[in-house]
């Protein structure tokens, strides 16, 4: 259950006012750009939707103190969130919404075009999705002839490896969905994207049995906290 409601009185204007507060923050938001708000105040301002007549502040700053970012507090796991001091179930489901609704935009954003046109949409959606996950997740995104993005696998989650990934099944579903190419994604839970031995060999295996079947790898690519690494740029395909 969220944290009761207690609110101190004030006058209007007053400094403490809370609704005065809150006020002020919509007004920020409404009228100026991206940095309008600090981080702590982006979160603020999401748990006053879930908390009403309650000073959220302290919740706000202790919520970026432990999960270390913005990003952090958006991709923490749901029963962490709501298991927080001050919060809830509520309180972490407005904040889960906001991590869902960048997903979802930025996936149509690599649905709407080619994705090798637009590889730098892919690449925000990878990070967004990815990128501060605890666990190793293995991803096969297949496109069409077009190169447009008709399915996106969740593989499994665990290490990069032929348990995790088999090229032959890879490659079948390739062919079961009709798809001219895919493209290979992992994440590092490590945070460094760097490519294991492992990584370039079942990558290479593989690009190896798609040629045989005229599917193309297009790239392999690992998202980590640091950033990414293309496989493909790299010239380990």
């Amino acid at each position: 259950m969220d944290a009761p409601a207690v609110q101190p009185q004030g006058k209007p204007g007053d400094g403490n006012d809370p609704r005065g507060h809150r006020s002020r923050l919509r007004e920020r938001l409404l009228s100026g750009g991206i940095d309008a708000l600090g981080d702590h105040e982006i979160v603020e301002y999401l748990l006053m939707t879930a908390i009403p007549r309650k000073d959220v502040k302290p919740i706000a700053r202790s919520l970026l103190q432990r999960f270390g970012s913005l990003a952090g507090v958006f991709n923490a796991d749901r029963k962490a969130l709501a298991d927080h001091p001050g919060m809830g179930e509520t309180s972490a489901a407005a904040l889960k919404i906001v991590g869902i609704a960048a997903r979802r935009l930025a996936r149509s954003q690599v649905q709407e075009q080619p994705i090798l046109g637009s590889w730098q949409a892919l690449i925000d959606y990878l990070t967004i999705d990815m990128a501060h996950l605890t666990v190793e997740r293995v991803r096969v995104q297949y496109l069409n002839a077009q190169n447009r993005l008709i399915r996106d696998d969740h593989v499994g989650d665990g290490s990069l490896d032929e348990a995790a990934i088999h090229p032959r099944e890879v490659i079948k579903r390739a062919m079961d969905l009709g798809a001219a190419a895919l493209i290979l994604v992992h994440n590092h839970p490590s945070g460094n994207p760097e490519p294991s031995r492992a990584d370039i060999q079942i990558t290479n295996r593989i690009a190896e049995a798609g040629r045989l079947l005229g599917v193309t790898v297009h790239d392999h690519i690992i998202v980590g906290r640091s950033g990414h690494v293309s496989l493909r740029s790299k010239g380990l395909i």
